[in-house]
């Protein structure tokens, strides 16, 4: 006989198997929306046996609805899925478990979003779905599909065990650490909400002021309402410009604070400073006249006040947007828009604004009022910036105090020519900055031609990210 040998078979890990059968859970209902009985009557048991809600397995059961029912989940799913410190290695697997389910139910109500006509109520129950997976990834509600958070955007937590090695994900592992697909998701939400608001019926929608209420701004409706605002009437126009509105002047406020942060320029101390007590320097007065101190009479005569410079140099400005208006170029042309507005309110910055696809428009008239110059923009068409060329040359009176922003992908019909005249603002003095194009998912795409041709004049395509193009702007208009 052979020996037998007396090692016992491992035992199942009981915390891993109830993890299996929750992942195993989503997995089947992200690819079928067809229940499988075995799966979702496990996953019953886990979640009851761990002391949550069944409704957490409950699909048409928002994170709202689950959240006002139980309030105290509400902080287990900030940070839920964002990396956090590593306690000594030690797996707390009870409260994977615990992750696993709350995951799981944010991800289904995201990820799984359907088919068919999609109601006003239901693009408002995803958005705030969408919020919640947001804020487990660490991030604010919006800041993906807004684009405004990169990789290194999500704050950690402090959730200990929260985080896992690359090694360490998959099917029946630790909660997963999705933040390092940040820049992946964002794009993925962005998309996600596009393809439910094309199918809703945007126009019965906002002739309804009812259902008009439960629209959330986004970058995706904005877009629908502008490229169907000449088809609006009535009651469904004055609600499109509403939340046209409502989105200019929450994106507005997010983009000031950035401008304002560093848009004073230095002390100019060729300009006197104004003699008023506000701004009497006491202690450099003091220091000056010390030699005046009687110590007799313990008392300090001034023979003369010192005052602080408060003036600022601001050479004057010239910034000039050039738009392309063409239907990848949605989220640019909305950003830029209000940001243009940003800067034409600051002191000595003299802002023109101009959109093109085939044809130019000269915007400048309406450059302090994002609202009003997106009502004039016309979204699709093809590309001719020859046709903005035209217009922008000439607003160039004084090279070294000029700023001329060009947003596009550049995929142009005339390339070598517009080319060739970008390269000579380039050379007459003034700051040329291409931006590439972003779309309203969130994905660039930029002409490889223009892109070689830009690095080697030494002027390379910035990313289309709205906040490297603030930091651009403020580095050479302050």
């Amino acid at each position: 006989m052979s020996e037998q040998s007396n090692e016992a078979a491992p035992t199942p890990d009981p915390y891993d198997n109830r993890r299996q059968v929750l992942y195993w859970r989503l997995l089947a209902r992200l690819f079928d929306p067809e229940e499988q009985a075995s799966l979702e009557s496990a996953s019953l048991a886990v979640v009851e046996d761990i002391g949550l809600p069944a409704a957490l397995l409950d699909p048409g059961a928002s994170v709202d609805s689950v959240v006002q029912r139980h309030p105290e989940l509400a902080g287990e799913f900030d940070g839920l899925m964002a990396p956090g410190p590593n306690q000594d290695g030690v797996r707390d697997r009870a409260a994977e478990v615990r992750r696993a389910a709350l995951a799981s139910k944010v991800l289904l109500n995201v990820f799984a979003s359907g088919s068919g006509t999609v109601t006003a109520e239901q693009l408002a129950r995803w958005q705030s779905d969408a919020g919640w997976l947001e804020r487990a990834l660490g991030c604010r509600p919006g800041d993906l599909r807004g684009g405004r958070a990169g990789g290194a955007g999500v704050s950690p937590t402090g959730r200990g065990g929260a985080g896992v090695s690359p090694t360490g994900t998959g099917v029946g592992g630790p909660t997963p650490d999705l933040s390092r697909l940040i820049p992946e998701i964002g794009p993925e939400l962005g998309s996600i909400e596009a393809g439910l608001v094309k199918r809703m019926h945007l126009r019965e929608v906002l002739a309804d002021p009812a259902l008009a209420s439960r629209l959330t701004p986004s970058m995706s409706l904005i877009e629908q309402l502008l490229r169907d605002k000449d088809n609006l009437s009535g009651v469904a126009l004055a609600n499109a410009k509403a939340l046209i509105r409502r989105y200019v002047d929450e994106v507005a406020q997010v983009l000031r604070t950035q401008v304002e942060k560093s848009t004073v320029g230095d002390i100019d101390r060729s300009v006197p400073p104004k003699r008023v007590f506000r701004n009497l320097d006491i202690d450099r007065t003091i220091w000056k006249n010390l030699t005046n101190w009687d110590p007799q009479e313990e008392r300090l005569y001034v023979d003369r006040l010192y005052y602080r410079h408060t003036s600022r140099k601001t050479t004057p400005q010239r910034l000039i947007v050039v738009v392309d208006q063409s239907g990848s170029m949605v989220d640019s042309m909305v950003n830029c828009t209000i940001l243009a507005s940003i800067f034409a309110g600051l002191p000595k910055v003299d802002v023109h604004l101009i959109a093109y696809d085939t044809q130019a428009l000269d915007l400048t008239p309406w450059s302090h009022d994002p609202f009003e110059t997106l009502l004039r923009t016309k979204l699709g068409g093809g590309t001719d910036g020859t046709v903005a060329m035209a217009l922008a040359q000439p607003k160039i009176a004084e090279p070294r105090n000029t700023v001329v922003v060009w947003i596009s992908d550049f995929y142009e019909w005339r390339t070598e020519e517009l080319f060739d005249s970008m390269a000579a603002i380039h050379r007459s003095g003034a700051k040329f900055i291409p931006v590439g194009s972003v779309t309203s998912a969130g994905r660039g795409s930029v002409n490889p031609w223009f892109r070689e041709k830009f690095k080697d004049l030494g002027t390379p395509v910035i990313s289309g990210h709205i906040k490297k193009l603030v930091h651009e702007l403020k580095t050479f208009l302050t």
